[in-house]
């Protein structure tokens, strides 16, 4: 071959290499750009669910209309009748409003108005027989309003709230009667029917009690399994069928361990449907062999001289795995046990199948009440139609989010800090 013929070769060999390169970036930058416009769109539907609007209304604590005294017990007063002095609060903002337009005046602010005025009451007892001004939560048609998200000049037949709340809205406004906060009790509530108090605290607290129950089940039992498959095992046809199945069962279909949970879990050990117990133990068969994969991985990646030494030394077979190979294989481990929950974190499917798809309005205490998670409730809300439900599906969305980007960042974290390295 000429001296051309390899000059010509080199040329085409470089411009191969520069459109490898172009496709390359193209393909990340493009990616990129996808996960860019999803995370916005998320955050600038979500954000908004964090902040929650309330109006300054004066309220006078009678005793005679509440029916308590001075002397009446916590329990009492949150078994009295605080509707009537709401009711006359509202209507003093109109004060000469037709009859047919109290009950739009009585609509402005939330179900659970009631509530947050026994809850003012029960810490400022004091009130009692006095006026005073107390932040109630508006109704969720106003509330999307006060944020932007609904528009206001459609015609009135064709939204959910009239020109009459409108106009009394604008004059609380304009008296700065209506302020913002930070919307905790979306954290800390339960679901509702009523988007403007529905709130992730029974998912949250789901997702919790089924991660702990899936890690107490599939941590040891994922570690051992390795270990022995790994150090102990004989090296026969059982073996590898079964270290084939390890490996295909973390490729199947995560619906498939929800039908497994429900005919075994559920129609056979008849435990408690809905339960953050069920769903762990679901959720820990899903994960196992994402436990022992890199568990066997990382027992691997140990040199062989660190067994060698300490069975010179006198150490028996276990010693020298218990004692040396599994610690300097710890950190890989880990890091993947964390890795497999934050997908365990994200599932689905097997969930439903269990039946953690059930309306929950209270917050669960224990592994056996009845619960849902949080990508179950991101599931709920996505099907209705409230425009406040929109914004709080973006909003449990972000929080998952969270937790996942903090999950894999820990796993990152404990690779980096105790891996060790070999030269």
């Amino acid at each position: 071959m000429n001296n051309k013929a390899k000059e010509i070769l080199l040329k085409k060999r470089y411009r191969a290499e520069k459109r490898f390169r172009f496709f390359g970036i193209s393909s990340i930058i493009l990616a990129l750009s996808f996960l860019c416009i999803l995370l916005v769109n998320i955050f600038t539907n979500g954000l908004s669910a964090f902040s929650r609007t309330e109006i300054l209304l004066k309220v006078n604590f009678n005793e005679k209309k509440i029916g308590i005294n001075i002397n009446s017990t916590d329990k009492e007063i949150k078994q009295a009748n605080f509707d009537e002095i709401l009711q006359e609060a509202l209507l003093n903002l109109a004060p000469n409003v037709p009859e047919l337009k109290q009950a739009e005046l009585i609509d402005l602010v939330s179900i659970d108005a009631t509530i947050e005025l026994k809850k003012f009451y029960l810490k400022n007892k004091d009130v009692l027989n006095k006026t005073s001004e107390v932040a109630l939560t508006l109704s969720d048609d106003i509330d999307q309003v006060h944020k932007g998200n609904f528009p206001r000049d459609i015609p009135e037949d064709r939204r959910r709230f009239s020109d009459f709340q409108l106009k009394i809205y604008d004059e609380q406004i304009a008296q700065k009667k209506i302020i913002s906060e930070f919307n905790w009790p979306f954290l800390f509530n339960a679901d509702s029917r009523e988007p403007e108090i529905a709130g992730v605290g029974a998912s949250l607290m789901g997702s919790f009690f089924t991660l702990i129950v899936c890690l107490l089940l599939s941590f040891p039992l994922g570690i051992l399994a390795a270990i022995y498959l790994e150090e102990f095992a004989p090296k026969n046809k059982i073996t590898e069928i079964i270290e084939v199945n390890v490996n295909n069962l973390a490729a199947v279909p995560s619906i498939v361990f929800g039908l497994l949970g429900l005919g075994v879990f559920l129609n056979y050990f008849y435990l408690p449907r809905s339960t953050p117990l069920v769903g762990g133990l679901v959720l820990a068969l899903m994960t196992l062999p994402r436990i022992i994969i890199p568990c066997r991985a990382a027992l691997k990646a140990v040199p062989p001289s660190i067994r060698e030494g300490a069975l010179a030394l006198g150490a028996s077979k276990v010693q020298t795995v218990m004692h040396n190979v599994v610690p300097l294989a710890m950190p890989g481990t880990l890091s993947g046990t964390i890795i497999g929950l934050s997908q365990a974190l994200g599932e689905t499917a097997p969930l439903l199948l269990i039946g953690m798809v059930a309306f929950i309005n209270v917050v669960p205490s224990t592994p056996f009440d009845p619960s849902a998670v949080l990508p179950v409730q991101v599931y709920l809300w996505s099907e209705s139609a409230e425009r406040g439900f929109v914004e709080k599906t973006s909003a449990t969305i972000i929080i998952l989010i969270f937790f996942l980007a903090f999950m894999n960042s820990f796993a990152i974290y404990l690779r980096n800090k105790f891996e060790k390295r070999w030269s």
